[in-house]
């Protein structure tokens, strides 16, 4: 993509939910988002039931957008256990399904993993006691080491992540309190505040806010679509957001 504004234009979006009957629905939000963004980020659970009959439908509505699509998989990707075959579908037509790697738009890097629950602070699981909870830990520790790796492979001044359950918890509160170990991991924002990425972008909770930041003040923004449509009528299903360019950085002597 030739690109020669000094911003680069990202729309946002999660928790689509794709399913065999959506032919149509998404359409008009893909056309749109392409025509006022440079790249579309689509912030995990594209499909209902990960399956692919899903996933061809999605590829279909996607049609109608002419600008890199970046994506992660959400919880739902995976409930078929046919995760496989759904990333390949999207694949073959164009989009570049992230999964701890990391690719560049424009002069921006993007880092993309789906992250995993376990809570946030003070109150996050801890590798202790029955075997199945460590597992448990282990899993939102590996997903926390993916994204550490996507980031620190990437040679861009600026950094964007792309995830799909949340690394703080302000972007959460509004779902019951009791769900907030299983929206997302305190554990995904260590490599956020590690590389200074200018913005992390997650979906998963329908019911959060749609915006927070660490504690190093990154912006973190929930955009998962019922929350967008719920809190933003009266806008497209999906967030706007700009990112300078920086120029690339030297070469070493």
């Amino acid at each position: 993509m030739t690109h020669t504004s000094d911003v680069l234009r990202i729309a946002a979006v999660g928790d689509i939910h794709c399913t065999k009957t959506s032919q149509g629905e998404l359409k008009p939000i893909f056309a749109e988002a392409s025509d006022q963004a440079d790249v579309l980020l689509l912030c995990g659970d594209l499909t209902d039931y990960g399956l692919p009959e899903e996933a061809h439908v999605l590829v279909s509505e996607l049609s109608t957008t002419k600008i890199p699509t970046l994506a992660v998989f959400g919880n739902h990707d995976y409930e078929s256990g046919q995760q496989d075959e759904v990333r390949q579908i999207l694949t073959d037509a164009g989009v570049k399904v992230l999964d701890g790697e990391g690719c560049e738009v424009a002069g921006v890097g993007f880092a993309g993993v789906k992250g995993f629950a376990g809570g946030f602070g003070s109150k996050m699981l801890q590798a202790w006691g029955e075997e199945s909870i460590k597992d448990f830990v282990h899993e939102a520790v590996e997903e926390a080491l993916k994204l550490e790796v996507a980031l620190a492979k990437l040679t861009t001044r600026q950094r964007v992540a792309v995830l799909h359950y949340s690394p703080i918890q302000q972007t959460v509160e509004g779902e019951p309190s009791e769900l907030y170990p299983f929206l997302g991991s305190s554990r995904l924002e260590e490599p956020l505040t590690r590389y200074s990425v200018a913005a992390a972008f997650h979906g998963h909770a329908h019911h959060g806010q749609l915006e927070g930041q660490t504690n190093s003040q990154i912006p973190v923004y929930n955009v998962s679509m019922p929350l967008l449509k719920q809190q933003r009528p009266d806008h497209p299903p999906f967030r706007l957001w700009e990112v300078a360019i920086a120029p690339p950085k030297p070469e070493s002597p």
